[in-house]
């Protein structure tokens, strides 16, 4: 008998690899569902909440709102004086003042007609209806045209963006996702709307026109391929890239100066629009000293029914171990629910209390030029915080002050020593270098040297590469750009 040795050593061979054993060690960071819960009520404003408080109060029936301050508030407001509705309801008021109470007096009427106007994230969004139908998606593009800033501009990264509606929403969300629905939205009116950056402004505009014709073509040619080079006038290279003469150069260049920089432009609707905010914190000025406070307390306004649950168990068998069990986890659930608001609003009275004791000048005067550099590893440290907990308190969240409504997020920046030796921060220095391109003569724009020039004689004394990341964190583009667009 003949015995293939081969093949027995093959079989020996894979019968030890499926018996082995492999030991391997890694590090896994695990985050519990309640803290994430918790994470994802510090991050809602104050509408989100009240919206989520509403759900829960749907979800658990041993959740009640308590009526009884909104009660005690409505009658103190309401009629004392009179003892019964018929001695109320039939005064002795004529009726002619009170029928047309609705109506403008002659001598009050207002100067211009009342009309409703819709921002541009308003218009977007009937736009996005239009355009398609999946609830995913309409979700996702409402999401990004409120992260729009005033000029349509996506100035925040998909990547933190999708990071912030997962938490949002419970759901994994990847920049991937976020890019598919955004290119459904630079699809909308006006032309280059959600574009992040000048460059892609331009490039949304021009692909909107007939790329047919020659000059937008080289134009489109020239914003892609050639903006660097554009940006640091270097015209010669750009007109041998294009292959193209001095005199069509300065045609294209004509054609691109009348495009917008901006899809937006500034209206006066703009300041109507930001008084809508509904405000998370409340800072006012007493005889120069400052308290705050928050706008609603959510934890008051909410409690467990315990009445409800007594006459639940009085009603249910000692068989009943599902209903036990039902109530027992509601319970739990609406317990943690309300010691979760208390702990959110405990922790948003610190960092608030945190802020303004950091920005006090500020918060006293209104006045921008006194804003003290602050980042959130300084609000943490002081409140003996993550940072992370401080960036989800402060995040899309206002505080009304006696100057305004007010981003909290706005006031977090960095700081840049003067020639004085104090500590600036690169918000003041971006408003003084956006005053002064804004007062430049337009015919000769001022290049970032002579604009470092400007600055250091205020003070400031930054580096040309400095100003000019500035400058581009304001959406400004070079001087010579700024010559064709004049």
């Amino acid at each position: 008998m003949l015995i293939d040795f081969g093949s027995v050593l093959d079989f020996r061979m894979i019968k030890f690899f499926m018996i082995s054993q492999n030991l391997t060690q890694r590090q896994q960071m695990k985050i519990l569902p309640q803290q994430i819960q918790w994470l994802h009520l510090c991050h809602l404003t104050t509408l989100e909440l009240e919206q989520h408080i509403k759900t829960e109060l749907e979800d658990n029936p041993l959740l009640q709102e308590n009526r009884e301050t909104e009660k005690e508030s409505e009658s103190k407001d309401g009629p004392t004086d009179f003892a019964d509705w018929d001695e109320y309801g039939y005064d002795d008021i004529p009726d002619y003042k009170t029928e047309y109470a609705n109506y403008f007096p002659a001598e009050n009427l207002p100067e211009r007609p009342i009309v409703q106007e819709n921002n541009f994230q308003q218009v977007l969004k009937e736009q996005i209806q239009c355009q398609t139908e999946d609830v995913e998606k309409l979700k996702l593009a409402n999401y990004l045209v409120d992260s729009l800033n005033d000029w349509g501009f996506l100035d925040i990264g998909l990547d933190g963006l999708a990071e912030t509606i997962s938490f949002k929403e419970k759901k994994w969300y990847d920049s991937e996702d976020l890019e598919e629905v955004l290119k459904i939205i630079q699809q909308l009116d006006p032309p280059g709307i959600g574009a992040r950056n000048i460059r892609e402004c331009l490039l949304l505009q021009l692909e909107r026109l007939d790329r047919e014709d020659k000059i937008i073509t080289l134009a489109t040619k020239l914003i892609s391929e050639c903006y660097d080079a554009l940006t640091k006038k270097e015209l010669k290279k750009v007109r041998s890239d294009l292959k193209i003469s001095q005199e069509l150069l300065r045609e294209v260049l004509e054609f691109v100066g009348s495009l917008q920089l901006r899809p937006i432009q500034k209206s006066d609707n703009a300041e109507i629009i930001r008084e809508r905010i509904v405000p998370d914190f409340v800072v006012t000025v007493d005889e120069d000293e400052l308290k705050t406070s928050l706008a609603r307390q959510h934890s008051q306004s909410i409690s467990i029914n315990h009445s409800w649950m007594l006459d639940m168990q009085k009603k249910m068998n000692e068989k009943d171990k599902a209903g036990k069990q039902y109530l027992k986890n509601k319970l739990q659930s609406a317990e943690w629910f309300l010691s979760a608001i208390q702990q959110r609003e405990s922790t948003m009275s610190l960092i608030i209390n945190a802020i303004v004791e950091w920005q006090k000048e500020y918060f006293l005067s209104g006045d921008m030029l006194k804003i003290k550099p602050m980042i959130l590893k300084n609000i943490a440290e002081k409140v003996n915080l993550d940072i992370s907990t401080v960036s989800r308190i402060t995040s899309n969240k206002y505080a009304a002050t006696p100057y305004g409504n007010i981003l909290l997020k706005s006031l977090f920046s960095e700081g840049i020593k003067d020639t004085e030796g104090k500590i600036i921060s690169t918000k003041i220095i971006q408003q003084t270098l956006e005053e002064a391109i804004a007062q430049e003569d337009k015919s000769c724009p001022l290049t970032d040297i002579e604009l470092v020039h400007q600055l250091s004689q205020k003070g400031y004394k930054l580096a040309r590469r400095t100003v000019a990341k500035y400058r581009e964190i304001l959406h400004i583009p070079a001087a010579h750009v700024r010559a064709v667009w004049k």
